[in-house]
């Protein structure tokens, strides 16, 4: 069994618990949001060591558009380049930089954004409005053009040749995969392959450290968690964490370990599970205090930074050292058996749909 440890600890805000940890794909830097929340915390966990940096002050909530009212009620959308020390938050018609240093002055945006993603390169941001459609902005210029639609978050696959997004409706959501562009502003380049989910209102999909699985949490109507293997998309497990909201999961409590097909995730108890994935064994690690976590994340260097629901944070050791794995060539696999989406048409008439055990060419599964 794994032995957790604490490394250090911290108090935030006890009003609006972090509810959403971004963790910077390479740098000791992490992220957090909260519903109803104007603050963007930056915390730095190099050395084993929490220090709170200089937070994103987004100042008064804005009046929102009488048809936009839920808008107030969500956190600040965010991404992190993938390689400077460089935060994005989105407000209304705005979009903020942090660095180290500090936040800058607001910059006009061309929508009001509610996702936020960087391409792998760092050169593109890619941006999603509540319309049908997408942008993809030059970081460099701010030049914009509009992209395929896609919603609620982009996951990475570790090699940065594939992305994985989602499309969604009331009665289903597709999972898409795409390769990034090539020169700024670079929409991603939507692939024919894709998972197809039972309801809507998943999270971002998540890859593992390895790039061999990816887990997807969700939905609207129940609390589940599905995870398939990558590249072949075969589900190893499907689980329904709770069916009711009195016993409702946080949304944003899964992450990766280092080690291959370990996923931790945080309970309403305060434990953390330690799930393999492919044997289904789970081991329970309770929290002392009992405290419901409020979100999950592993850092850069693989530990695990917990939020708790009175406000405090914990960045826990999970063992000795262990290096990242290298990210499995299996892109060009899922490459070789796909192809991009043509521009024209309906996207659905030309995806290739798989449920994680069975595919086919139609919305039918029972096509021929």
């Amino acid at each position: 069994m794994t032995e957790l440890a604490v490394l250090d600890r911290l108090s935030a805000d006890s009003q609006h618990p972090v509810e959403q940890l971004v963790r910077h794909p390479r740098l000791p830097l992490v992220a957090g949001t909260a519903a109803k929340s104007r603050l963007v915390r930056v915390w730095d966990c190099g050395g084993g060591r929490l220090r709170e940096l200089a937070p994103v002050d987004l100042g008064p909530a804005r009046e929102p558009d009488p048809s936009e009212w839920w808008r107030s009620e969500t956190a600040p959308p965010v991404a992190w380049h993938p390689e400077r020390p460089l935060l994005v938050v989105a407000d209304g018609d705005t979009l903020t930089r942090w660095t180290p240093d500090g936040p800058s002055a607001p910059e006009p945006a061309s929508a009001a954004y509610l996702h936020l993603a960087f391409s792998p390169d760092g050169r593109t941001l890619w941006a999603k409005p509540s319309g049908g459609s997408s942008d993809a902005l030059d970081l460099a210029t701010g030049a914009a053009v509009p992209a395929p639609y896609w919603d609620t978050g982009v996951a990475v696959h570790p090699s940065g040749e594939l992305v994985a997004t989602l499309v969604s409706d009331q009665s289903a959501t597709f999972c898409l995969f795409a390769r990034p562009g090539a020169e700024p502003p670079a929409a991603m380049r939507q692939l024919r392959h894709a998972l197809v989910l039972a309801a809507d209102g998943y999270g971002t999909p998540l890859f593992s450290a390895d790039g061999r699985h990816l887990a997807v949490r969700g939905n609207a109507y129940f609390d589940s968690l599905d995870v398939f293997t990558f590249p072949s998309l075969r589900r190893v497990l499907t689980r329904t964490l709770a069916e009711d909201d009195a016993q409702r999961w946080p949304d944003e409590n899964l992450a990766w370990d280092v080690r291959p097909g370990v996923l931790w995730i945080g309970t309403p108890t305060g434990s953390l599970l330690e799930l393999d994935v492919e044997t289904q064994e789970i081991v329970e690690h309770p929290s002392p205090a009992g405290v419901a976590i409020s979100a999950l994340t592993a850092t850069a260097s693989g530990e695990l930074l917990v939020a708790h629901a009175d406000g405090a944070l914990a960045l826990l050791s999970v063992g000795p050292a262990t290096p990242a794995p290298e990210a499995a060539d299996d892109v060009a696999v899922f490459l070789a058996g796909t192809e991009e989406v043509p521009p024209t048409g309906e996207l659905e008439e030309h995806l290739v749909y798989t449920d994680g055990s069975g595919s086919w060419e139609s919305e039918d599964p029972d096509a021929d």
